[in-house]
């Protein structure tokens, strides 16, 4: 005999329990989404290359100590 009019051994209130259990699913999912979407690379800061390309030149050469330390010093002023 079909169950028309009986909404099982739960009652109408295993229908809200299943809404509340697919609502936390889905903020779980969401939740899971954003946090591994942020621990993705990240682009270095400006401050992070400019003095990376000043190391790069002055070991090469390109510039003396003065310079390499004005120009850090005026580095880490800004920064």
């Amino acid at each position: 005999m079909p169950y028309w009019y009986h909404y099982g051994t739960m009652g109408w209130a295993g229908g809200i329990g299943m809404l509340v259990l697919m609502a936390l699913v889905l903020a779980a999912l969401v939740a899971l989404t954003v946090v591994l979407a942020r621990r993705g690379p990240q682009p270095p800061s400006p401050a992070g290359t400019a003095r990376r390309i000043l190391d790069e030149r002055f070991a090469r050469g390109e510039i003396d100590r003065e310079e390499y330390e004005r120009r850090r010093d005026a580095l880490t002023r800004t920064s």
